[in-house]
């Protein structure tokens, strides 16, 4: 498990097919972040209705998807083309698991939940079916709650420290949420994972009750 690559941004106005739409997906790469349980310094999203808060500190995204993606859409995404704030070497959807706790130099960071995509990410990689694809495959990337927050660089180590019995990782939580949302037993599994985001638990909970009804 390494850092690639680090990056952040501010909301900005951008443009697809001559609309335009303010986002903070573009992000500029930088050598060091600076983390605390609110926020990275310098960064932001655009809509804090359905994006950010204390569960959605840090998005990250796997390295070795920029590989997938090239051979699979005939061309390459330029970094950090999802908006990631960390792109991350051996740490896949299928490696992490909800509710793992990383030291990160001296910051300890939470494996949150897996990121929901939007039709930004199509947009911004002016990339039409690009939203289809990554819900089909899972390849979402996630989101860290940060436990304690500091600094971190391109150089900083990462070891997991914790990770606890009946974890689901990423990778089978995306295929539960997107794929199978009708199976009442996988929900309710998802939803008792003590460290999984607010959203999702919401999401989940609003989804089982209409299922109820």
């Amino acid at each position: 498990m390494n850092i690639h690559s680090l990056a952040i941004g501010l909301p900005k106005q951008l443009t697809y097919k001559n609309q335009a739409y303010k986002s903070g997906i573009q992000k500029e790469p930088v050598k060091v972040l600076q983390v605390s349980k609110h926020g990275i310094v310098g960064d932001d999203v655009a809509n804090h209705t359905f994006h950010g808060g204390v569960d959605r500190v840090i998005c990250a995204y796997p390295f070795e998807h920029y590989a997938f993606w090239k051979s699979y859409l005939g061309h390459s995404l330029v970094l950090p083309a999802f908006g990631e704030n960390m792109t991350l070497c051996g740490m896949r959807e299928r490696d992490v698991m909800i509710g793992d706790i990383y030291k990160v130099s001296d910051c300890l960071l939470q494996v949150s939940q897996g990121r929901i995509p939007c039709a930004t990410i199509s947009k911004f990689n002016q990339s039409p079916k690009l939203l289809q694809y990554i819900v089909e495959k899972g390849y979402t990337g996630y989101f860290f709650r940060v436990v304690e927050g500091g600094e971190i660089t391109l150089q900083s180590p990462i070891e997991l420290v914790e990770r606890k019995e009946n974890e689901i990782s990423i990778l089978r939580a995306n295929q539960i949420l997107f794929h199978e949302n009708n199976d009442k037993n996988e929900l309710q599994r998802l939803l008792d994972q003590p460290d999984l985001a607010e959203d999702w638990k919401k999401k989940i909970e609003a989804k089982m009750k209409k299922m109820s009804n």
